[in-house]
């Protein structure tokens, strides 16, 4: 007779591959509460997923069911950002803490696409069709009301009008020349962001915290992360062969930097690379006596 059946429980980064291997169905929410087990692998992100459930019944409870959508939305933003007093962190705004979905909902302090996030989740749950908006420098909300669109950010619970958007669109514009005859129409920088764009922006807002602090086993960590949300992200995975080179781990940057040259042979940065490349294979060569 054979022993009771073991399965093999997923690691932190299967459990999120899984999340994320297909855009149908993209488990965003859950994603995005899953990348916080890289600080803490005994997160049970279940129990996370049903605290922001617990919070949506809260408000569904007290809402009228007939209440028009405009009202509606009047109450939710008052709920989201007085009641539960959701705001951005201004006071502490590169702690990594704020991108990760446990955190904010404990602390009721984020940036602003994990506050967007929590936002979009509870407004669907309140009724509202709301989405994220990778707004330069800034993710947004946008709700879809009868009568047009509303634009809300999420740090402030500002309500943004059309010259508060251009307003905002000013030094991004002037940055890159999108001026006069060149500048690009206020529409397309409002599009709904697809699920894997909204988990890419949140991990590399986390990837420059942790580039910036020189925390390499943090960045790596993303940079795993990354890797699996965009496998053809070859920037990455460059990216990553460089931490992994400075933590000592060079045949695995071997392999990262190979494939980054292997689909970007013309890069910039390609020659300086591929002599990096040789010195690190070359250390791996066995020495002739």
């Amino acid at each position: 007779m054979g022993g009771p059946l073991q399965f093999a429980v997923p690691t932190a980064l299967q459990y999120f591959a899984a999340l994320v291997a297909d855009d149908t169905g993209f488990a965003v929410t859950e994603a995005a509460v899953a990348v916080a087990q890289d600080d803490d692998p005994g997160l049970d992100t279940q129990a996370v997923l049903a605290q922001i459930d617990a919070l949506g019944e809260r408000f569904s409870r007290r809402l009228p069911a007939d209440a028009p959508p405009l009202h509606r939305l009047r109450l939710f933003n008052r709920f989201f950002f007085h009641e539960l007093g959701f705001a951005g962190n201004v006071n502490d705004y590169h702690d990594p803490r704020n991108s990760y979905l446990s955190e904010v909902i404990k602390s009721r302090r984020g940036i602003p696409i994990t506050l967007a996030l929590l936002y979009i989740e509870l407004a669907g749950q309140a009724g509202l069709t709301a989405s994220g908006v990778s707004f330069p420098g800034h993710f947004l909300v946008k709700l879809r009301m009868p009568r047009g669109e509303v634009l809300i950010d999420p740090f402030s619970g500002q309500s943004l009008s059309r010259d508060d958007l251009d307003e905002r669109l000013i030094p991004f514009r002037r940055a890159r020349g999108l001026v006069g005859d060149d500048e690009v129409p206020l529409g397309l920088f409002l599009q709904t962001a697809p699920p894997r764009d909204v988990i890419a922006r949140l991990l590399r807002n986390l990837k420059e915290i942790h580039r910036a602090a020189a925390d390499l086993p943090r960045l790596v960590a993303v940079l795993d992360r990354l890797v699996v949300l965009l496998p053809e992200a070859w920037d990455e995975r460059r990216d990553r062969a460089l931490a992994l080179a400075e933590l000592g781990r060079r045949e695995a940057a071997a392999d990262d930097l190979a494939a980054y040259l292997d689909h970007c042979p013309g890069a910039a940065d390609a020659p300086a690379l591929r002599r990096r490349l040789e010195a690190w294979r070359a250390l791996r060569r066995p020495r002739l006596h």
